[in-house]
């Protein structure tokens, strides 16, 4: 689905058409729009349902281990002085990562609807990790797609899908990442009527925004009533890494109507400010149509999705999710950038003072709220760690062997 594939299809969402402001709808061929509309119609039936949703709470407890805790970053808050620092471990969620909140949901919709083939896109490979895993538990067929330079970046999890039983297939076009395993997912899902697609963020065309931001909100409504019985209050900011959105509207949902909660977002800053050296749709990008849906887009002089760059292969994509876009508008959330060099500095500095080793996805979060505690004395900082590390330590070595990166001594 290109830039400027078909018209609008006037949907029911949340407000009446799917729409979160002028941000989401469907800007889809009628082709997707007859599957989109059969996935709307079971979404709508079993989304509320008491017996979908016990089901649901039950591979959360048994087989993703949740709730996942809120822990206090002691050593860090002091190092730093200060604001104290607590993170929301989304990284202890099984598989290491918050994809599983959204992939359980999904795939209990398929089951219901009678699919038994998946397909799934993924960056930096936990949503299709999340997707092999899954699938293998229900005993369906599986099929990733993900961008040849992805492929290379994460080696590790490219392997973890393999050994669960999941097909990888490269995308090879244009810069070979996120965006091109997207429309390569959504093409192979317009061809086989049977399948289902599991979407890994809160973008792309009705339903699936506002779908995958109520499977991943067990983010903020865990944390909200963990961080009031831990602390006998709430915290004065959220901090989540954005890319196409899941972990932080996740992170954010239950805490909309909470005012005096500041909601930042982060996106990836890159090397620099020109296009191309980022992928900070919100910061840089203007409205336009990608996949399905509008929202903030990085676009190029032809208005087609610009080429976006991150060291983190899960935020490199050239949009963001339109509730995201809709925040941002209305001023209930902020969002700003994080360096490749601020969040490696972040990799480390938990690391070394938590023992705890997060994905450089998490660590642009983790940089702001380390950029902002000295001057916020008094207050508290929940960051949403939304992935362990372990995929990212052979870039991190790469890197060091390069020299490009030096190992930093505290």
């Amino acid at each position: 689905m290109s830039k400027n594939t078909s018209h609008d299809n006037n949907v029911t969402g949340e407000n009446g058409v799917g729409f979160f402001g002028i941000h989401g709808g469907q800007f889809v061929p009628d082709g997707i729009k007859e599957r989109l509309d059969e996935l709307t119609e079971a979404y709508l039936r079993y989304k509320d349902d008491p017996d979908f949703l016990q089901e649901l709470h039950t591979l959360y407890t048994h087989f993703s281990g949740r709730p996942t805790p809120i822990f206090y970053c002691e050593s860090l808050s002091k190092h730093l002085g200060g604001a104290d620092i607590y993170l929301k471990r989304e990284d202890l969620n099984h598989l290491g990562s918050h994809k599983l909140n959204n992939v359980l949901g999904q795939m209990l919709l398929a089951k219901r609807m009678g699919k038994t083939r998946m397909i799934a896109e993924t960056g930096a490979g936990q949503h299709g990790v999340a997707t092999a895993a899954a699938a293998a538990l229900f005993g369906f067929e599986c099929t990733v797609h993900m961008g040849e330079e992805d492929i290379r970046r994460q080696e590790l999890n490219v392997l973890r899908m393999q050994i669960m039983g999941t097909k990888v297939v490269p995308a090879t076009n244009g810069q070979r990442t996120l965006k091109e395993a997207v429309d390569e997912a959504f093409e192979a899902y317009v061809a086989d009527k049977e399948t289902f697609y599991i979407l890994g963020s809160a973008l792309g065309p009705y339903p699936y925004p506002e779908m995958v931001r109520n499977f991943q909100s067990i983010i903020s409504t865990e944390s909200r009533a963990q961080f009031l019985k831990m602390t006998d209050s709430l915290p004065d900011m959220v901090v989540a890494c954005v890319g196409g959105g899941s972990n932080a509207i996740g992170s954010f949902y239950g805490y909309l109507d909470d005012k005096e909660v500041e909601l930042i977002g982060i996106e990836p800053g890159g090397r620099g400010d020109q296009m191309g050296e980022h992928a900070a749709s919100i910061s840089h990008g203007k409205v336009g149509i990608l996949h399905g849906f509008r929202s903030y887009v990085l676009q190029d002089e032809d208005g087609e999705a610009a080429n976006v760059y991150s060291i983190s292969a899960g935020l490199d994509y050239p949009g963001v999710g339109p509730e995201h876009a809709y925040l941002s508008d209305i001023g209930r959330a902020h969002y700003k950038t994080i360096n490749d060099m601020e969040a490696i500095d972040a990799f480390f500095a938990l690391s070394r003072y938590q023992g705890i080793i997060p994905a450089l996805e998490s660590s642009h979060a983790l940089a702001h709220a380390m950029k902002v505690a000295p001057n916020m004395a008094g207050k508290k900082i929940l960051v949403t760690l939304s992935g362990r590390g372990d995929k990212d330590v052979d870039q991190i070595s790469s890197k060091i062997k390069q020299k490009i990166i030096r190992m930093p001594q505290y």
